[in-house]
């Protein structure tokens, strides 16, 4: 059975980033609890160009090249499939199989609002300021940010992945709690050491790092290092 990760999509600039880390853990057979918030739907169809339905949501409206026959996943947390074929945002490699958990971000009945519901990690990326500042300051007011919560006093891996420029004190403040607490706080900001030809390549690179932070095994990136 493949292990359970939670992936909160929150509106900041950067939605390539979230969208590619779900493909990347279905290709590892992962089982993602996934959940959007508003403003994340607006940015995505904005940025990525890709309609988002809360309440009917679909795991082809965020990854619309998947294979039609496998492609219905309803927004209730029964509903996920094995054998899903999933293409990038980016290019055009179908990637294998995983599971999709999709939780509406005001659904506080959901187990991952509980800390009795075991997970090996959950990752906010992007994360916007205004969710970075609620789970510093336990706020839990949604979905996303209660799970947050949970992750922090059960001592289990909360990554968030912000994307803002520049950081104010208050911002960084937060971040400092957050890391305080027990949060990884891993930003959006790719490296070139491994000499990216492409966004693709960058978008990789974080997402391969988040993926590090999880233990989820990759070849996104050479390493430093590595002659691979």
């Amino acid at each position: 059975m493949s292990s359970n990760v939670v992936l909160a999509i929150t509106g900041a600039s950067g939605a390539a980033y979230g969208v590619r880390l779900l493909q990347v853990l279905l290709a590892a057979g992962r089982r993602v609890h996934l959940v959007i918030s508003p403003s994340a739907a607006t940015v995505i169809q904005h940025e990525l160009g890709q309609k988002i339905d809360l309440e009917n949501f679909s795991v082809d409206q965020l990854l619309p090249q998947i294979d039609e026959e496998d492609s219905r996943l309803q927004g209730t947390a029964e509903s996920w499939n094995d054998e899903m074929a999933i293409s990038s945002v980016l290019d055009d490699a179908v990637t294998p199989r995983g599971r999709v958990v999709f939780h509406n971000h005001g659904n506080f009945m959901a187990g991952i609002a509980s800390g009795s519901f075991r997970t090996d990690g959950m990752v906010i990326c992007p994360c916007s300021m205004g969710t970075l500042a609620a789970v510093a300051h336990g706020l839990s007011t949604n979905l996303i940010q209660r799970a947050a919560d949970v992750h922090l006093k059960e001592r289990r891996k909360l990554i968030l992945v912000p994307r803002e420029t520049p950081l104010g004190s208050i911002q960084l403040e937060n971040m400092k709690r957050l890391a305080d607490a027990g949060a990884v706080i891993l930003p959006a900001m790719p490296g070139f050491y491994h000499e990216p030809k492409s966004i693709h390549d960058l978008i990789d690179f974080v997402v391969g790092r988040i993926c590090d932070q999880l233990g989820v095994k990759h070849d996104l990136f050479r390493r430093w290092g590595s002659n691979n």
